[in-house]
């Protein structure tokens, strides 16, 4: 009887389904140059206590700019309204940014950026420099990435996958 389980066990058939994949690869990116520029405005701002404007004057105010240049400052003439008494008075001014002419102000040789607008509010990201930026994957699978200048970025991956039902 043993002999016979055995003999049943061993004639059995025997089902497997196996999936291999195996997958390489490489992503190589050299970043582009930019640039966000914000143009200042001019800005002023006054305010005190126990102060006056002087006869036949104004406070101060922004006089207009033109098409090239931002609005300037004409500054006002105060007094102490009542003499002896305590005052204050606190001015702010910021002077804008000139309105330069379009298509001006950004040059950008080879991914670099060579000069940049001038203005109160500037972020520039210098493009990338492929350099000796470098992805191979051979027929064995192995990835060989090599590191490039500066913005610039090299991944390699391996992935495999077995799957037994």
């Amino acid at each position: 009887m043993k002999k016979l389980l055995i003999l049943l066990l061993l004639a059995a058939p025997c089902q497997a389904e196996i999936t291999s994949k195996l997958s390489s690869s490489t992503s190589l990116t050299v970043g582009a140059s930019s640039t966000q520029a914000t143009r200042v405005p001019s800005t002023y701002a006054v305010s005190g206590t126990n102060i006056k404007v002087s006869t036949g004057e104004h406070i101060g105010k922004l006089t207009a700019g033109s098409a090239t240049a931002a609005a300037t400052l004409d500054v006002g003439t105060y007094e102490m309204n009542t003499v002896g008494s305590a005052f204050s008075l606190t001015e702010s001014w910021q002077q804008g940014d000139a309105i330069p002419a379009i298509g001006s102000g950004v040059d950008v040789s080879a991914g670099v950026v060579a000069d940049m607008p001038a203005f109160g509010s500037t972020t520039t990201i210098s493009g990338g420099v492929a350099g000796n930026l470098a992805g191979t994957v051979v027929s064995s699978g192995v990835v060989t990435v090599v590191a490039g200048g500066a913005n610039t970025t090299a991944v390699g991956q391996v992935t495999s996958e077995l799957t037994v039902r």
